[in-house]
């Protein structure tokens, strides 16, 4: 099943538009896990145990393993989300952007170490950076299009032709780049109206919405501003949100994890219908 058809089977047997990130902070983690040699692993691996049917996707976060040389753990972490749960899209987030031979590699690393059924990708080298990707037919290229950081704006936000840049990038991938009918785009749930102007360009096309949670991105106008009319059409990331919930009486990391997963599943799903 190709990337596409497996996200929108997700939205609709967990009735979620949740993406639930794996960014493992070591000195966040529980105690437990930060002496053990596969800490990492086994702490991941009980966050997808804990949220796997209230995700439509997972998406490990490559820096935070490859920081801790952890990318054994990862691999692991991707084995298991695969053999347990394949129905739940694994979402590699990797923001690579290079060209021709070393982006087959990055693509190789995504789609063959990782097993990963989609890869986000930097898109400011051109078209040429993003074809190898595209070599893997049945996967997703998830292209950075308008971030949540407050940043972003120096240069997604640039007037080319009377149109802000991040604007361009939406509409070239729509038009031209996704060949494969196996792309989406990220766009941050910071900026609401950006969000609704990308939705008004790419039609369906999947959207990636980092930005809630911890970095203050209100829901309602998220949803609103980018859900597709039959109520689908985004993974809405929150990673730290969930993995280092507050605890409640009687509650280990897994439960809270679960808790607030729960909750935000169902707060998107309050604004989903028309």
């Amino acid at each position: 099943m190709n990337f596409i058809n497996k996200l929108s089977a997700a939205w609709t047997a967990n009735d979620s538009l949740l993406c639930v990130g794996l960014d493992p902070d070591m000195a966040k983690l529980p105690a437990q896990f930060q002496s053990a040699p596969d800490g990492i692993y086994q702490f991941c691996r009980e966050i997808i145990d804990a949220t796997a049917d209230l995700a439509c996707s997972f998406k490990p976060q490559i820096a935070y393993f490859a920081a801790l040389g952890a990318e054994q753990q990862l691999e692991q972490i991707c084995a298991y989300a695969r053999a347990n749960y394949p129905h739940i899209p694994l979402i590699l987030d990797a923001k690579r952007g290079d060209i021709g031979a070393t982006a087959r590699q990055y693509a190789r690393e995504a789609f063959d170490r990782y097993g990963a059924d989609a890869v986000t990708v930097n898109p400011y080298m051109g078209s040429d950076s993003v074809e190898p990707y595209m070599e893997w037919s049945e996967r997703g290229v998830i292209i950075l299009c308008r971030t949540s950081n407050p940043g972003g704006s120096d240069l997604q936000f640039l007037n080319v032709d009377g149109k802000p840049l991040y604007q361009h990038v939406a509409r070239l991938v729509a038009e031209k780049w996704n060949s494969n009918g196996q792309c989406a785009l990220v766009v941050g749930a910071t900026f609401p109206e950006e969000l609704a102007q990308v939705r008004a360009i790419v039609g369906d096309m999947p959207l990636l919405v980092p930005g809630i949670g911890a970095q203050g991105g209100d829901i309602a106008a998220t949803v609103r501003s980018g859900r597709t009319a039959s109520g689908h059409g985004m993974m809405i990331n929150s990673s730290r949100a969930i993995l280092y919930a507050p605890q409640q009486a009687g509650e280990d990391f897994a439960a809270a994890a679960r808790r607030v997963a729960l909750e935000t599943r169902d707060a998107i799903n309050q604004y989903r219908a028309g």
